[in-house]
């Protein structure tokens, strides 16, 4: 073997020191000329500060600029976008709402209207007007047509056969019916006083000659401006001429008032129902609402959208008007303007880029000069470091060889440890095997004494029976033979399938025939100690992915401490099943019903050499090696007591092959 390295010492020795003493005329002449050196390098640094002061100032004033002109930009982008729906919006709602504006004029063309107008208890001629304005109303898709008396009740309508019919009610507190009383049109919001739902109603006199004897009404839905509110693609609201929201694409700004009613306002809209509540709540949005008669004073203000439960919207809006005058409404959109801000911040940040580029040039041009001339004295320093750091690392090599050959011997004393560990757990697993065998060895004698003097008889029948002829006896006593020498053989080959010391080689396992073999080395025991076995493992039913040898050694184990459980106990009864579970595991489970696991054991109870059972019985290891080998082929063993009385311990096996094909690892 080859000697080994001397250790290296960590000190590294410097060169002792020869400079030679400064004398003081050369001190002196290293004085001035640090005095030279610092007058230009103050300058040097007052002009970077300056310069920097400068490159700096023009950023911020280019970015500065690019922001105010792309906001103004943006805006008037938004602004234009914004009126061209708002024109088209407001021409689809002044379409939708006076396409009908001439129809209550033409309702007194009908001579039965101003005849039941004229004699009002003629059931005959208000059958007649009812039919005539229900097929109007049903040609013209409104809500409702009806005709009122001088005194404000209504004495034909259109959905007199409905429930909620408008005969006889007394309208006479609704503005649009005063309007028409007085020989106007009249053009009003209101909620239905029966029906309860908002309309457009439009009313007009029915004269007789020149006098007024009645008014014609119809109420138009807004549930065509509910659906076209997509057309402006922003929140918008409908104001009347009370100031009132009347329509809103925003159900929770519904009947806000955008200023502040005098009290006499409140009281007439008490009176007339219109709104059929007592006290309207104010719109959330206050500064610059309060004059929203004057469209001008609204048009290119920024407003924010806090309070106005606008989630989806950034904190800058634009709010525009626009007046639909035949109406008297007005029309206000709240148009989005977080993205023209980050329009204007990008146009911002790309000026700033754009100065801060140019100064970069121009700090580049200038600090090339400075780089060139330290170059030359960066070059002398590099040679002088590099100089140190070969010797720093020829030393440093020295020691990482030795520290790599020192982990090269760690390396394999830790691999043969780990191969005597391995080694080691399986002489213990075969050794537990013996252990078990041992403990087996009166039953599997008794198992085997039967069939041999079984055999000893029909051996000297079979000869007596040979000498008499009786070939017919004879061959049966064979037969009967041969079966007992096939049981006896079955037994031997599972011990020595058992007994057998062999790697551990996962394979496509039957759970079911495993215990199968396993109960095979317990028959005699469980007959001896009156032991009722229920077995609900089905052949085929559970397939893991393990060794069965190994497996067959886990489910004798916990077979042969469920009997040692239950010697003292009056009902002996071993439970055995296996079930596949929904996550791609089966549970192998062995209960008894013995006394069950004491709380003290619990906690440590697959440590190694912990046992209840007397000295010289058991070493307390077949519930350590036990669950070492479920854990090799990714299972577990578990275990707890059991509410009626007794333990189980359950083994989780995986059914596919997430497992090494080698044994159990330390």
């Amino acid at each position: 073997m080859p000697e080994p390295s001397p250790p290296l010492s960590d000190d590294v020795h410097e060169p002792p020191d020869v400079t030679p003493p400064v004398t003081p005329a050369e001190l002196a002449r290293l004085q001035a000329e640090l005095e030279n050196r610092s007058v230009p390098r103050i300058l040097g640094r007052t002009r970077t500060l300056l310069q920097t002061v400068a490159a700096l100032s023009l950023v911020i004033v280019l970015g500065v600029l690019g922001y105010q002109f792309s906001m103004q930009q943006g805006m008037a982008s938004v602004r234009t976008n914004a009126g061209h729906r708002l024109d088209l919006f407001a021409s689809a709602v002044e379409g939708m709402l006076n396409r009908l504006e001439h129809v209550p004029a033409t309702i007194q063309l009908n001579r039965d209207v101003l005849a039941l107008l004229q004699e009002p208890h003629a059931p005959e001629r208000t059958r007649s007007v009812n039919g005539y304005l229900r097929e109007l109303n049903s040609q013209l898709g409104s809500m409702a047509v009806y005709v009122i008396n001088q005194r404000g009740i209504v004495v034909a309508t259109s959905n007199s056969a409905d429930k909620g019919s408008f005969m006889g009610e007394d309208l006479s507190f609704r503005p649009y019916f005063l309007d028409a009383l007085s020989g106007q049109v009249g053009r009003h919001f209101a909620i239905g006083n029966t029906s309860g739902l908002p309309g457009y109603y439009l009313s007009n006199p029915v004269r007789d000659g020149q006098k007024v004897v009645g008014v014609a009404v119809i109420k138009i839905s807004l549930a065509p401006i509910e659906k076209a509110w997509a057309m402006l693609g922003v929140p918008a609201l409908i104001a009347d001429e009370n100031h009132v929201v009347i329509l809103s694409s925003q159900p929770e700004w519904l009947y806000n008032t955008l200023v502040d009613p005098p009290l006499e306002k409140r009281v007439e809209w008490q009176v007339s129902q219109r709104y059929r509540q007592q006290n309207l709540p104010r719109f959330p949005l206050t500064p610059g609402l309060s004059e929203l008669s004057s469209a001008k004073m609204l048009q290119g203000q920024a407003y924010s959208s806090r309070g106005l439960g606008l989630r989806d919207m950034g904190s800058d809006l634009l709010v525009q008007v626009m007046p639909l005058s035949k109406m008297q409404w007005e029309l206000v959109t709240f148009a989005d303007l977080s993205a023209v801000r980050k329009q204007a911040v990008l146009v911002s940040l790309l000026s700033c880029v754009a100065a801060a580029f140019l100064c970069l040039l121009w700090l580049a041009f200038n600090q090339r000069r400075r780089l060139t001339l330290q170059k030359l004295e960066a070059k002398q320093q590099l040679e002088q470091a590099n100089a140190r750091l070969e010797d720093m690392v020829a030393l440093r090599t020295l020691a990482l060889i030795a520290a790599n050959e020192q982990l090269r011997r760690e390396v394999q004393e830790r691999v043969q440890t780990e191969h005597n560990l391995r080694e080691a757990q399986d002489e213990l697993v075969q050794a537990a095997k013996l252990a078990v065998l041992g403990q087996l060895a009166t039953g599997i004698t008794h198992e085997l004494a039967q069939p041999l003097g079984a055999i000893r008889t029909l051996t000297s029948n079979t000869v007596a029976f040979l000498k008499r002829g009786a070939l017919d006896t004879v061959e049966s006593n064979l037969t009967v033979m041969a079966r007992l020498a096939d049981q006896m053989g079955h037994i031997v080959h599972q011990l020595k399938g058992f007994a057998r010391k062999s790697p551990a080689l996962a394979s496509r396992t039957d759970v079911a025939q495993t215990v199968s073999n396993a109960l095979l080395l317990f028959v005699s025991r469980l007959r001896t100690e009156d032991v009722t076995l229920v077995n609900r493992c089905q052949e085929g039913l559970s397939l893991v992915w393990c060794d069965p040898n190994r497996l067959e050694q886990v489910v004798v184990n916990l077979i042969g401490n469920a009997l040692d459980a239950m010697r003292e106990s009056s009902t002996r009864t071993l439970t055995i099943d296996a079930q596949p579970q929904p996550d791609g595991t089966v549970h192998l489970t062995v209960s008894d019903t013995g006394s069950g696991i004491s709380d003290g054991l619990m906690h440590r109870l697959f440590d190694a050499f912990v046992t209840t059972k007397p000295v010289g019985i058991g070493l307390g290891l077949g519930l350590a090696i036990s669950r070492d080998i479920a854990r090799a082929f990714h299972g577990d063993l578990t275990a707890h007591n059991l509410p009626d009385g007794g333990a189980c311990f359950t083994v989780h096996l995986p059914s596919n092959e997430q497992a090494p094909s080698t044994g159990p690892h330390p």
